[in-house]
């Protein structure tokens, strides 16, 4: 999730997707340069990044930031895909970051973003971050399918953009679900692309509570109606790469239908919305007892090795562990969705809850989620350098 509409199509405009090293996330304090209006419940955040913090908010699109400020005298910590393809200096280096917040009740950031926030305020973002990026080497004429529902519409907006400036050839369908037009996000954005790129463009509204002319576009999206939509309307076998975001009934119906159409997992891209008020909290308290039974946990973070007792019963994440003796340890959402707390497990093993965001490949080379990971033997030891 930058602010003008326009996307220049120049062939330096837009760099080549090429993979990004993985970095040590870190918080910058970035100021908010403009928030724009996107529907009644939404706004579009975007951030003006210095010419000493450019190399480090390069990003590729699809991937995302978290945010972190302080509300009701709490620490907050949220977690936002970028919603625009990179905008570039000269030197290639990036010159905004877009995200787009969605007002859900009772939220206290995405209350705060629509009602408080505005030009001038100052925020720690953190590094981009993210692998629900384009694993194509070459686009130049595939076709590329993306699935949202909601809010889900944010990293996909960059995906398209980025697509559709990069290649005179590529091809980009959308597939967007909502309620009601009156809640369809970057509704002007979509159009004003679709009017750059009207033979290479295809975008699909389907609205759950609003009739539609085509039935097949109107009411909810289930597995009927998934079925016929991709027989008619977008047939899997004519498709390169897929990216799917939204909940994860959505995202687990996309899956299974898709499979079971031929399409193989590997070709299809995927990154669960969280409602984005989830606590993302500092480490919990935690007492060790005398003559208690503990997990030895060690962690390595910019070259410096510390170490904390885990008490058996507390039944903490490694993530909590770390936070006790490195409070810099990095997180964002702590529910296994963002990615943002990733480290190597380098000695021992772990139990991981739950896992929307490492790739099969992270998990082989030894990768855990360090918020959802608990300790199942007496010693273990994570390096978040690697």
């Amino acid at each position: 999730m930058t602010v003008t509409n326009a996307l220049s199509t120049r062939d330096d405009a837009v760099p080549r997707d090429e993979p990004a090293p993985r970095r040590r996330a870190r918080f910058h304090p970035l100021t908010v340069a403009e928030v724009r209006t996107l529907t009644d419940d939404a706004v579009e955040v975007s951030f003006a990044v210095p010419d000493d913090l450019a190399a480090e908010f390069s990003y590729l699109p699809g991937q995302h930031v978290a945010l972190r400020t302080t509300l009701d005298g709490a620490e907050v910590r949220r977690s936002y895909s970028l919603c625009r393809a990179p905008e570039h200096r000269r030197d290639g280096t990036v010159t905004r970051l877009s995200i787009a917040v969605k007002r859900d009740e009772g939220g206290l950031f995405s209350t705060w973003a629509q009602t408080g926030l505005r030009p001038g305020a100052t925020i720690d973002v953190m590094s981009p971050q993210g692998t629900f990026t384009s694993a194509l080497p070459d686009i130049d004429g595939r076709h590329i399918v993306g699935i949202a529902a909601g809010s889900g519409i944010t990293p996909l907006m960059a995906l398209a953009q980025s697509v559709l400036a990069r290649s005179e050839t590529a091809r980009f369908t959308l597939l967007y679900t909502n309620r009601s037009s009156s809640d369809v996000m970057f509704l002007d954005d979509l159009a004003d692309l679709k009017d750059r790129h009207p033979t290479r463009l295809t975008l699909h509204h389907v609205l759950s509570r609003e009739q539609r002319t085509a039935p097949l576009l109107s009411g909810r999206i289930d597995e009927i109606k998934l079925r016929t939509i991709l027989t008619a309307l977008i047939p899997p076998a004519r498709v390169d790469e897929w990216f799917l975001c939204g909940p994860l009934a959505l995202v687990d119906l996309c899956r299974e239908v898709l499979g079971d159409l031929g399409v193989s997992r590997e070709h299809i891209r995927f990154e669960l919305f969280t409602t984005g008020d989830e606590p993302a909290r500092a480490a919990r308290p935690v007492e060790v007892r005398d003559g208690g039974r503990t997990v030895r946990v060690e962690v390595t973070l910019d070259g410096i090795s510390s170490t904390v007792e885990s008490p058996v019963d507390a039944h903490e994440s490694l993530l909590n562990a770390a936070l006790r003796v490195r409070p810099d340890a990095p997180f964002a959402c702590a529910g296994g969705v963002c990615g943002t707390c990733r480290a190597r497990l380098v000695e021992g093993s772990v139990t991981m809850a739950e896992n929307y965001a490492l790739e099969p490949d992270e998990i082989e080379r030894g990768f855990v989620l360090t918020c959802q990971s608990h300790p199942t033997s007496d010693r273990v030891v994570v390096d978040y350098d690697v």
